[in-house]
């Protein structure tokens, strides 16, 4: 790790966020990490982070797979709301089509069968931590699906870009893993770009939240340095707000 990577890091994220307070705007900040299914060291990690900076958590977390220790580990940690992460996390796409659990390759009906039946174990085990918010798998779902989520009663969506028209949908937009390249941190100077223009973007036109993407199964210790840094700044800022997650996705 470069420790003058880090440092501009830091400097460039308070200097945005000082930008975003001269303008009179106030960014709605907001964290998911993914991936879910039971109790590791390195969710005992997570879950230290979101404690230590008293950070609201999206937890999405993978229904089929998911055992019982894992709630029981959650039940007593205060900011953590969990939501629904597919069904089984499985690409069900043909190449050349990008991976997918709830892409155009099986029937909407199927698709839908299966994630009430996730929804309904969720809700089982997580009670009052669960949250009616769809997270689909590698943020890809068909346009059908996301139209007919609700009939099963997964109003919220959470997937990977720029804000739509759904109302109930919150995107997250900096994602720290290089997946194309060795699933390691994405880097200080990418990290550094992307906040920069997202809260340019958001001085320019206000009011889209600013979604923070984790997968705590594959951080490696720079990606666990980078994390910290980033909470310790964004979670003090005058400029920078952490609504609770329901409200967020307008559920309250």
């Amino acid at each position: 790790m470069n420790e003058t990577d880090q440092t501009d890091f830091e400097a460039a994220l308070t200097a945005a966020l000082d930008r975003c307070l001269a303008a009179g705007v106030t960014v709605d900040f907001w964290w998911r990490d993914d991936d879910a299914v039971e109790p590791t060291p390195e969710l005992d990690r997570l879950l230290h982070f979101a404690t230590l900076h008293d950070a609201p958590l999206l937890l999405a977390v993978i229904p089929e797979p998911a055992i019982p220790a894992l709630f029981s580990q959650l039940a007593d940690i205060g900011q953590i709301t969990i939501s629904q992460h597919g069904f089984a996390h499985i690409n069900h796409e043909v190449p050349p089509a990008k991976a997918a659990e709830l892409g155009p390759a099986r029937p909407v009906e199927t698709v839908l069968t299966e994630l009430s039946a996730g929804k309904t174990k969720l809700r089982h085990y997580a009670g009052e931590q669960f949250a009616p918010i769809l997270t689909p798998p590698w943020n890809r779902i068909s346009p059908d699906l996301a139209e007919r989520r609700f009939e099963i009663g997964l109003a919220g969506l959470s997937a990977f870009g720029p804000a739509n028209a759904d109302r109930f949908q919150v995107n997250t937009q900096l994602d720290i893993i290089a997946w194309r390249a060795g699933r390691g941190f994405i880097g200080w100077g990418k990290a550094k770009t992307i906040v920069e223009e997202e809260l340019a973007h958001r001085i320019a036109a206000p009011g889209e939240p600013f979604g923070l993407l984790t997968h705590h199964l594959v951080h490696d210790r720079e990606v666990w340095v980078f994390l910290e840094c980033f909470l310790r700044i964004a979670r003090t800022h005058k400029a920078a707000r952490w609504p609770e997650i329901r409200n967020l996705f307008s559920l309250s």
